[in-house]
């Protein structure tokens, strides 16, 4: 997720049917997503499932990267169901990235590196001959692009693309364009071109440890240069679906809030040709109706946010194999500082630790993911290397209501446990905002609402329409989403938690923290990288800013005659191989 995404899959950050994601197979979105460590361990790797049926996924734990693969035979259509609308179609726009979309844009826009469903990055073959650092001091990749990688209008895919990315992702070159994450990209020097632009050299002012984050997901240059200034362009790219590709496939429909429909690009130049005829991204917002849209044959794929509902559901379908997996998705409760409320340090203590993690798992997914547990960093799942337990010396998430309430009085509040007042007299109450139609969510929700109101607070749940739209344009006090990651942790962290950071959705500023996120990027010592990182971690949990709740199970269900689809627990989805999905040839 290099960054996490919201997963907000539904969110990211992906929220999955509310994760966010994060920059685009490199970062994280809203489905919103956190950082993770690219270390493959038999613990913490994707292919720890929890469950599945049918040939084909059977063997998704000990091969992930190849389970479910056969021959596919020419024509056909998949209809796969992603559960958010599409609030704008720049990948690189705070305010529009989201793990859906991020589906969307897999077969359409390439990236240097691509995520495996291990989460090892492998150098995208179709579109690059080669991406290398070749010196040290200063820091510098050399990028080479294949000959044959053009956009979908015939024109080069080249060293311009790269560099409009840069200059409207830095920060610096382009202050009116919100992007999604400047981690990286703030900190080269230099990109330019040579060899008619099909070698890119990039050098860094400074070292960063996860460079090959960077580069995923471009827009090409030439149409940007039809359509203003940086900043006027990169508007354009978001308010406007895609005509352009350098991928496997070319969006040609768009019914809004419907659905997304997908052909075959004619000017595709990799390995892979797509043996679909079309593929459709379905809207399905209300989860309740996904697995009734199965069931029907009117997708073909599902990748829901599951709870016990969902899963028991799939397990019944005939003709159908499911996929439950633990990957890099991890739901979170975050606050809006900007709420004067929650200025207060004690509040946010107090609140955080009134809420029973424990109570949530045991009435949410532990109902059909038992083994899952409180989870305890905001950069790591359970069992990545860097995983360190910054949480529970806290007290948050402990459901200690007694603790909760001593920090209310010592702070000066009144009412505790009827109407809880600040010390000014004003009383306490909040909304509890989720994604629409996300059942799991809105569960939790309640929780904390019964929770809460034993500390005289009120809490409202509070559906709303677009995670992206509500984290971007902070109409929230509190919220669920997740986040879904990728193997580049040093690069996530600032871009959820940078004091400047425009995914920094609740605004929390640390200055002790941005210098300890600032100098794990630039770590070429991991071991020094990951102490930073939990140092700055330490921070943040004491300041009670967002509470881990539990690292979240994948839900893959799809028609038994598909094949090469798979689940990938990172920001890429399972559409990060498109170009293979198809019909089991006979």
């Amino acid at each position: 997720m290099g960054f996490w995404t919201t997963l907000t899959r539904g969110s990211t950050a992906r929220a999955h049917g509310g994760y966010r994601s994060g920059i685009r197979r490199r970062r994280w979105v809203t489905a919103a997503v956190g950082a993770v460590i690219f270390s493959l361990v038999a613990s913490g790797c994707a292919s720890s499932g929890t469950g599945s049926r049918a040939v084909g996924f059977g063997d998704c734990s000990s091969k992930p990267n190849d389970c479910n693969s056969a021959k596919t035979k020419a024509g056909g259509t998949i209809a796969y169901a992603i559960e958010k609308k599409i609030s704008g179609w720049n990948v690189n726009n705070a305010r529009s990235l989201t793990f859906e979309f991020q589906e969307v844009l897999d077969g359409v826009l390439q990236n240097v590196f691509n995520t495996n469903p291990d989460f090892s990055e492998v150098l995208n073959k179709d579109l690059m001959i080669s991406a290398e650092q070749t010196s040290a001091s200063p820091q510098t990749i050399v990028y080479k692009i294949r000959p044959e990688a053009v956009w979908n209008d015939g024109a080069p895919v080249n060293a311009e693309d790269f560099i409009y990315e840069w200059k409207t992702m830095n920060g610096k070159d382009c202050r009116d364009c919100l992007a999604s994450n400047s981690s990286g990209w703030n900190q080269l020097a230099s990109v330019t071109g040579s060899d008619d632009g099909k070698t890119v050299t990039a050098i860094f002012k400074t070292p960063y440890t996860d460079w090959k984050s960077l580069f995923g997901g471009f827009y090409p240059a030439h149409i940007a240069a039809q359509h203003g200034d940086l900043a006027a362009s990169f508007t354009w790219f978001d308010k406007n679906p895609p005509t352009y590709s350098n991928g496997p496939y070319s969006i040609t429909g768009y019914e809004k809030d419907v659905s997304v429909t997908e052909t075959p690009n004619p000017k595709w130049y990799g390995a892979t040709k797509p043996s679909l005829d079309k593929l459709i991204f379905r809207i399905i917002t209300d989860q309740t109706q996904e697995v009734p849209a199965l069931e029907n044959n009117e997708v073909q794929a599902i990748y829901p946010q599951p709870n016990q509902d969902i899963v028991g559901q799939v397990k019944q379908l005939p003709g159908v194999k499911y996929n439950l997996s633990r990957g890099l998705v991890w739901e979170h409760l975050d606050l809006n500082l900007k709420n004067p409320f929650f200025q207060d340090v004690k509040l946010r203590q107090a609140l955080f630790t009134a809420i029973n993690r424990g109570d949530v798992l045991a009435k949410t997914i532990g109902q059909f993911a038992p083994s899952i547990e409180p989870m305890n960093s905001h950069n790591f799942v359970p069992g990545q290397e860097g995983y360190q337990d910054v949480v529970s010396p806290t007290g948050q998430g402990s459901g200690d209501l007694k603790k909760a309430k001593a920090l209310l009085a010592g702070a000066g509040y009144t009412g505790i446990g009827t109407a809880l007042k600040t010390p000014a007299g004003k009383a306490a109450g909040f909304r509890c905002s989720f994604t629409e139609g996300n059942t799991l969510r809105q569960q939790t929700c309640e929780l904390i609402q019964s929770e809460l109101s034993d500390l005289g607070i009120k809490v409202t749940p509070t559906p709303v329409a677009s995670l992206g739209s509500t984290l971007a344009g902070g109409d929230y006090d509190m919220i669920l989403f997740a986040w879904i990651g990728t193997p580049f942790a040093f690069a996530n962290a600032y871009q959820l938690y940078g004091s400047t950071s425009a995914a920094n959705y609740g605004h929390w500023v640390n200055a002790e923290s941005d210098k300890l996120l600032t100098e794990a990027a630039g770590q070429t010592n991991r071991k020094t990288a990951i102490d930073y990182l939990n140092q700055a971690d330490e921070i943040m949990s004491k300041d009670a800013y967002t509470l881990p709740l539990f690292q979240k199970p994948t839900l893959l269900a799809v028609s038994s005659s598909l094949v090469n689809i798979r689940d990938n627990p990172t920001n890429s989805g399972p559409p990060y191989n498109v170009q293979e999905w198809g019909v089991q040839a006979s």
